[in-house]
């Protein structure tokens, strides 16, 4: 099963857990493997629409994914959620 690392700010939802397995073929069924296990992750990583919410990427692998929810994953797959990081100077 892939490997999810959970970012900081969601390892209230997973009890403090830094890293997870949970079945997927995409990032997609990932997130809703997810959220059944760990209700409330699903609505902070997605959009109304199902979609990553903006300001989150997701890298599949040591690459960030251009196809985002569609991303296929295989059993060794490592996934990271990144939010994005703004500020700063101009």
């Amino acid at each position: 099963m892939p490997v999810v690392w959970i970012p900081p700010l969601l390892r209230e939802l997973t009890a403090g857990q830094e890293q997870v397995t949970v079945p997927g073929e995409t990032v997609r069924q990932v997130v809703e493997s997810l959220d059944g296990r760990y209700p409330g992750i699903g609505a902070r990583l997605r959009d109304e629409e199902g979609r990553l919410r903006p300001g989150i990427s997701v890298a599949v692998d040591g690459k960030v994914s251009r196809l985002r929810m569609r991303q296929p994953l295989t059993e060794k797959s490592e996934v990271h959620f990144l939010p994005s990081i703004s500020g700063g100077q101009r």
